[in-house]
């Protein structure tokens, strides 16, 4: 009789670095597992993958024991990894953080397309370019020049937008700056009238 898968979990580990400490053993723990085997299991599938993170998603049978199955490492990552970048742009396409080559664009499309759903390279290709587009990086000789003058032409709004506010920020200040000169103070008036009575 075929086990009963009771759970399965999706983690992004280090190649070769899972220990049953926290952010593993948090997660797996509650599932009864053995987390030193699960981690020497690991360890020892990604270890020609060292430094990258390697999506697993993990079945649990009924009977606590478990396999995995290891995935791609995420477009994100293989995108920052090629670029040679920490993180890519916060505000997507227009700012520039990075060019990778086409051939760069070819390998990582050729190493996610197990986990793609696209029918040719020529697809995954575009998929990923799509990614790409979003994290700041542009492919040179395919859309770096457009990119490159979106970019500008966001940096130019921005400029643009900051010289805007700062002007509507002078004018209410000035503004401000009159309405106190004009409005005469409440304690003063009642101090003018005050004098007015004494005098009389």
């Amino acid at each position: 009789m075929a086990k009963e898968v009771v759970r399965k979990i999706n983690l992004q580990i280090p190649a070769g670095k899972a220990t049953p400490a926290p952010p593993v053993g948090t997660v797996l723990g509650p599932a009864g597992i053995n987390l030193q085997e699960f981690c020497t299991k690991f360890n020892d599938a990604t270890r020609e993958k060292m430094g990258d993170i390697v999506p697993c998603v993990i079945s649990i049978y009924d009977d606590r024991t478990f396999d995995f199955i290891l995935k791609v490492s995420p477009a994100a990552y293989l995108l920052k990894k090629v670029a040679k970048v920490q993180k890519g742009s916060k505000k997507g396409a227009n700012e520039l953080v990075a060019t990778i080559s086409k051939e760069d664009l070819r390998k990582i499309a050729e190493e996610k397309m197990p986990d793609l759903n696209a029918n040719s390279i020529e697809a995954a290709m575009r998929t990923i370019e799509g990614t790409a587009r979003q994290m700041g990086i542009a492919i040179k000789g395919v859309n770096d020049a457009e990119l490159a003058e979106q970019a500008k032409e966001a940096a130019k709004e921005a400029e643009l937008q900051a010289k805007r506010e700062a002007e509507l920020e002078q004018m209410e200040e000035e503004a401000k700056a009159e309405a106190d000169v004009n409005v005469p103070v409440q304690g003063d008036e009642d101090k003018e009238s005050e004098t007015e009575e004494s005098a009389e």
